[in-house]
This record gives structure tokens, sequence and C-alpha cells, in this order.
């Protein structure tokens, strides 16, 4: 069995200046940390604002505490085991819960937070990563349904104790967007969130690479383990989240088992795409978007995009052939890049 584990600090490339001496003449400052089991950075286009960027730091780890099932005490977990029970919450999680919802109805359950104990049975992280169970797939399949999650004010219920709320899907796309919801407040007007992969930029860059100052963001080659972009696309104020089967994955007996799982079947979609991504202002809408857009496939994934105001996509299919949403290449400056 070969497995293959990739952790990218930029799942999606970003090339911020025309050359790396041309970067130095800037007064950026950035900070790193490895939260959400990935590697975060953020960047500041003014050296005046190093405490907000330590705050972002403190954000990350507020949020990992209230937001991730695997920490024992945070109200997800509180939740998935408090047996149907009300549990009171953070009003940040009873936000992110009913976006998550918001996204699951949308997506008519293609996108479920109710999928961890689905995702639970599946392990990308080790090189014993094996393929479960099926009779346990099955079960937990059964078991996942948005339905289940009751809220009352700030208290949520999970009504079936066999399912397991997971954010996973959603959660760094919105604690991208309260960094820089918090980062604007506070006077910054130019930077870059990128929280492993979720790149949200705040305004235009200065010295950017068109005369507009827009941040070139580039789109991750499949399985390129250099990070190698296949495309760019230019951006000002506005997020670029890419969901690909290259992210975590393995591989037994010449079959590759991705982490995009379809909640029907428990097992990762095979549907003859690479990745999807999005782009538009909010990083939650565009997290929750390239897996309910992955999950649809091409056809149906690109006329939901093309429904929605301010959001645009671009496709990769395992031919490696690109397909970009109505508005790029005209309201988003789009650029294929030719192979290395």
């Amino acid at each position: 069995m070969k497995i293959k584990s990739i952790m990218y600090i930029f799942m999606l490339l970003v090339i911020l200046c025309p050359n790396l001496a041309g970067c130095g003449r800037q007064a950026e400052i950035t900070q790193s940390g490895f939260y959400f089991d990935t590697i975060i950075s953020i960047t500041l286009y003014d050296n005046s604002k190093t405490e907000e960027l330590e705050h972002c730091m403190e954000l990350a780890d507020l949020y990992e505490h209230y937001f991730s099932a695997q920490i024992a005490d945070s109200d997800i977990s509180r939740i998935n085991q408090a047996a149907g029970t009300p549990v009171k919450v953070h009003d940040e999680t009873l936000a992110l819960l009913e976006k998550g919802l918001y996204y699951s109805k949308l997506s008519q359950g293609k996108f479920d937070i109710t999928i961890g104990k689905l995702t639970g049975l599946w392990d990308f992280r080790t090189d014993q990563a094996d393929v479960p169970d099926q009779k346990k797939i099955a079960e937990a399949a059964a078991a996942v349904d948005y339905k289940k999650v009751q809220i009352n004010g700030n208290e949520v219920t999970l009504a079936d104790d066999a399912a397991a709320i997971d954010l996973g899907g959603i959660a760094k796309g919105f604690i991208a967007d309260k960094m820089k919801e918090y980062l604007v407040s506070q006077g910054v007007t130019s930077g870059l969130i990128n929280l492993g992969g979720n790149v949200l930029v705040i305004g235009t860059k200065e010295n950017g690479q068109d005369a507009g100052g827009a941040y070139k963001i580039g789109i991750q080659r499949p399985f390129d383990e250099t990070g190698q972009p296949i495309a760019a696309v230019q951006i000002k104020d506005q997020t670029v989240v890419t969901s690909g089967v290259y992210e975590r994955y393995f591989e037994k007996n010449g079959r590759l088992y991705h982490h995009i799982l379809d909640v029907e079947s428990g097992y990762p979609y095979e549907n003859e795409l690479f990745s999807v991504s999005i782009i538009c202002p909010s990083s939650a809408d565009a997290d929750a978007l390239s897996t309910t857009c992955f999950a649809l496939g091409l056809d149906q994934g690109m006329e939901l995009v093309e429904s929605l105001e301010n959001t645009e996509a671009v496709f990769i299919t395992t031919d490696y052939k690109l397909h970009g949403s109505s508005g790029i290449g005209k309201t988003i400056p789009f650029e294929a890049l030719p192979n290395p």
C-alpha cells in the first residue's frame, strides 16, 4: 500500500510578487502557527500592526477550542457526547452551525455537518491508513442527517447519538472571515490570511502585480508535490478556497481513496473531478461551496455556481482540463499556466 498525506503550507500557491527581491520593499509582517491540523499563515502589509497579528493567532486558538471535534471539551465535542440532551454553546459556534446547516440544506445533504462518525472511520494521516470495515461505513453513512441538529436559542441538540457533527468542511473559512472582520475593524487595509489553503485577502496589495494592486493566487496543480500551480487568478478583497482529492489520500490495491466522502455511500467520490476552487467574498461560503460543488460534480456544481451572485469557480477534471464559470477571465482575471 502506498500512502500519501500532503500538507502544503500553501495548498493554493500564493504568488505575491513578480520576483522575490521586490517583496522586500514592502513593510510586511508575517506570523505562522499550527491549528486545525494544518499550518496557517497571516501576512499584513503594515509593520505597526504586530499586536493585531498576535491577536489573530489568539483567535485561531480560541475558535479551535470551540469548533474542533478532536478537543474533548469543545462546543462540538460536548454536543456529540450529550446523547441527545441540549448543550449551550458560544455565539460563534451557533453562527457557524447555522451557516453549516444552510449549506447542508442548499446542497440537499451533499454537504452535511453530521458526517462526523463517517469521517472518523477514515484515517488519511498515518502510514497505517486502510479502508474501513464495510459494515461500519454503511452504519455511519446511514446516521448522516443534518435535520437531526436542533437549535433553540443558544442551545443545540443532536437528536441521534449515532451521528456526530464535524465542521471541517466550513470552519476554516468561517475563522478566516472572523480574522478579516477583526483586522479591518483595527484599520488594516492590506493583508493575506491563509488557513491551510483557505486564502482570504484584505483589500488590495500595494505594489501588486497589476495596476490595481490585485493579489495573484495560484491554483494547485493536482498531485504536484512542489506546489506548482496549474492556473492563477487575480483577486481583491476576496477569497479562494479549493477542495481537491490530492489534499489527503492513500492508495491501496491500485485505487486512490481521498478525504471527500459521499455521504450516501460512505466512500470517496468518484466523479471525474480532481478539484474545485471557489472565488467569492466570504471564505466560509467558499469553503462550504468547494465541497458542495465537488460533491455535485462538474455539471450540477457549475449550475449552482452560476446561480449565485459574486461567486465564480474553477473545476479541474481528471484529464487536467480547466473549466471556469462565466466570470472567470471576465470579472476575475485568469491565467492558465503551462506545464513546468
